[in-house]
């Protein structure tokens, strides 16, 4: 159960790092057109801004679990490193627990912030009018992908397999 667990995280965790790779071309690129289109045609995108801060969160929440997998979340070790390979272990599984249990709230306000956003069908001030509501989903998706790889880090800290 664990190894499909390791699995299917590791895939998901891709996935989300890939979306966050393409959010980051998005995004690069959408500058790049602002700042040409501005300096040489006198010409404006006028969503650069707006897109720009909904790519930015799509980047950060999609790669929070890649991150996590992959150990490159801030880790302040100065009380573990003094600390034996066992007590770290169970202040892992401490963490990794209390890391479900409030990414766990955070996903349950996303979706009846997502949910409600869409059933009043508000949509952005900005010119482009954008339906706020997929604006939220990379928040919704990205905290459900840490929540997944948080209950892999437990486990695997659980079993003792790391």
């Amino acid at each position: 159960m664990i190894r499909f667990l390791q699995s299917f995280n590791r895939w998901l965790s891709l996935a989300g790092v890939t979306l966050t790779s393409l959010s980051i071309v998005g995004l690069v690129g959408l500058v790049l057109v602002e700042i040409i289109g501005r300096s040489f045609f006198d010409y404006s995108t006028m969503i650069a801004d707006e897109y720009s801060g909904y790519l930015y969160l799509s980047i950060v929440f999609l790669g929070l679990a890649y991150g996590l997998n992959h150990q490159s979340h801030i880790r302040i070790t100065i009380i573990t490193s003094r600390l034996g390979k066992e007590a770290n272990r169970w202040i892992d599984m401490a963490i990794g627990v209390a890391g479900m249990g409030m990414m766990a709230v955070v996903i349950y306000y996303t979706w009846l912030l997502v949910e409600d956003t869409k059933s009043m069908d508000m949509v952005s001030e900005s010119v482009s009018q954008t339906p706020l509501y997929l604006t939220q989903i990379p928040m919704l998706v990205g905290s459900v992908l840490l929540w997944i790889a948080l209950l892999n880090f437990t486990l695997e800290r659980i079993a003792n397999d790391k």
